[in-house]
C-alpha cells in the first residue's frame, strides 16, 4: 500500500498542514553562524517543504517534531459524548503509537455499542445482535475491522500495528462512518418523517396496522 501519512524522506505524502497529498521537498536544516559568516548543517535535522501549501515540517532523527498535530479526522458531530475523550486521546497519540490509538478506538467502539442499544460487554456478541436486527453488511464489516484490529493491538496476534499509521487512520474513518450510519442517518430520516402532515402520518400508520 502506498503511504500517504507523513513519512521520513518520502517524495509525497498527506501534508500535516494543508491535509493534501502533495510532493514534498527535503533539505538538510542549516544554521547561519555570524561568527563564520556561513551556514552550518544541523546534524540529524531535516526540513521538508510541501509543494502545495509551501509550509514546512521539521524532522529530527527521522521523526516529525513539527507540526505535532494529528492526522486523524475530527470526531463526527453526532459522536456520543462518552466516547469523544477516548477518540481524542487516540488522535493525540496516533503519530507516536498507532497501536495505542487502535486500542483506544476499540475501547471507544465498546462504549459506542451501548449507545446503539447493546450491552457493551462483548463487542462480538453486540455485533451479532445488530446483524440480527438488520445491520447493513458494510457497517458489520466496519465494526469487525475495528474489533479485530483493536484486539490485535492489545493482544499479540497476526496484525502488527506497532508502526502502521495508515491502518490506524482508517480506523478513525470507520468509527465516524459507523456513527453517521447508525446515529445520524436514523435521526435525520426520523426528523423528515415526523415533519409530514398529521393526516399523512395517520394514513401511513393505518396502512401498517400501527395503533397508538
Amino acid at each position: 500500500m502506498k503511504t500517504t501519512s507523513p513519512t521520513f524522506n518520502q517524495s509525497s505524502f498527506c501534508c500535516p498542514h494543508c491535509k493534501i497529498v502533495a510532493a514534498q521537498n527535503w533539505d538538510q536544516a542549516l544554521y547561519y553562524s555570524p561568527e563564520y559568516n556561513d551556514a552550518i548543517s544541523v546534524k540529524d535535522l531535516m526540513v521538508c517543504k510541501c509543494a502545495h501549501c509551501n509550509d514546512y515540517s521539521f524532522w529530527y532523527h527521522k521523526e516529525m517534531v513539527y507540526p505535532s498535530t494529528s492526522l486523524a479526522p475530527a470526531p463526527h458531530p453526532d459522536m456520543p459524548l462518552d466516547i469523544i475523550d477516548d477518540y481524542k486521546e487516540a488522535s493525540d497519540i496516533l503519530n507516536k503509537s498507532p497501536r495505542g490509538a487502535a486500542a483506544l478506538l476499540r475501547l471507544a467502539l465498546q462504549k459506542l455499542m451501548k449507545s446503539l442499544g447493546e450491552k457493551g460487554a462483548h463487542i462480538d456478541s453486540d455485533i451479532k445482535s445488530l446483524v440480527q436486527k438488520g445491520l447493513p453488511v458494510q457497517i458489520q464489516q466496519a465494526l469487525d475491522v475495528l474489533r479485530v484490529i483493536g484486539n490485535e493491538s492489545v493482544h499479540p496476534g497476526s496484525i502488527d500495528m506497532k508502526d502502521n499509521r495508515e491502518i490506524a487512520i482508517k480506523l478513525f474513518d470507520l468509527i465516524n462512518i459507523i456513527v453517521q450510519n447508525q446515529i445520524t442517518q436514523p435521526k435525520e430520516i426520523e426528523a423528515l418523517f415526523t415533519s409530514l402532515p398529521a393526516g399523512k402520518l395517520k394514513a401511513i400508520a393505518e396502512r401498517d396496522g400501527i395503533t397508538k
